[in-house]
């Protein structure tokens, strides 16, 4: 395998991850339906070490507007509470002792816009990750030529590959953000 190819691969998989990272932080954004992976970016001080919630509680949909969250250690279940409260999902939480329940409100058609607008900023995040490993890799195709490992015309045609899967990668987060935009609109 060339020099080329393995950069090549590597392009893409790095692409591929950062659509990755985009689909997880568009999962986190609340739709009006509960969902576990509203919860995946918060994190506990769980005796002095950040912990993801998920790793220290059980996290269920008992039903389609409900989150219930059941801590391991049910001494955590103050700071869980406090975490929702002090995130910007904005859900309240409630607490028996033993579980906390998030009821997940009906969203307000201004509070639907707002999301939108995070959603896009995400996209755009993941589109900036996309470019930067398009710069990468032209860097070091670049060199390849300065080192005199590869010619000319290899670094044109490697080139235009780099910017064929920067299109194609731009493109697949364009049809996730307007498939969410469309989910998060939806009454």
């Amino acid at each position: 395998m060339t020099a080329i190819e393995n950069f090549l691969i590597d392009c893409e998989l790095r692409m591929d991850k950062s659509i990755g990272a985009t689909r997880i932080e568009f999962n986190s954004v609340r739709t009006g339906r509960a969902s576990a992976a509203l919860l995946d970016r918060i994190t506990i001080d769980y005796y002095g070490t950040p912990t993801p919630l998920n790793n220290i509680a059980t996290i269920s949909s008992p039903e389609a507007r409900l989150l219930s969250v059941q801590p391991y250690d049910a001494t955590q279940i103050r700071a869980i509470e406090k975490a929702i409260q002090e995130s910007d999902l904005g859900l309240m939480p409630s607490n028996d002792g033993k579980l906390i329940r998030l009821p997940i409100p009906s969203l307000t058609e201004e509070r639907r816009r707002d999301l939108v607008k995070v959603v896009r900023r995400y996209a755009e995040e993941g589109k900036i990750a996309i470019r930067n490993v398009r710069r990468d890799v032209m860097k070091h195709l670049e060199e390849l030529v300065h080192d005199g490992a590869v010619g000319d015309d290899e670094e044109r045609r490697a080139e235009a590959q780099v910017q064929k899967l920067t299109d194609e990668h731009v493109k697949k987060l364009d049809d996730l953000l307007k498939h969410k935009e469309a989910e998060i609109m939806e009454v």
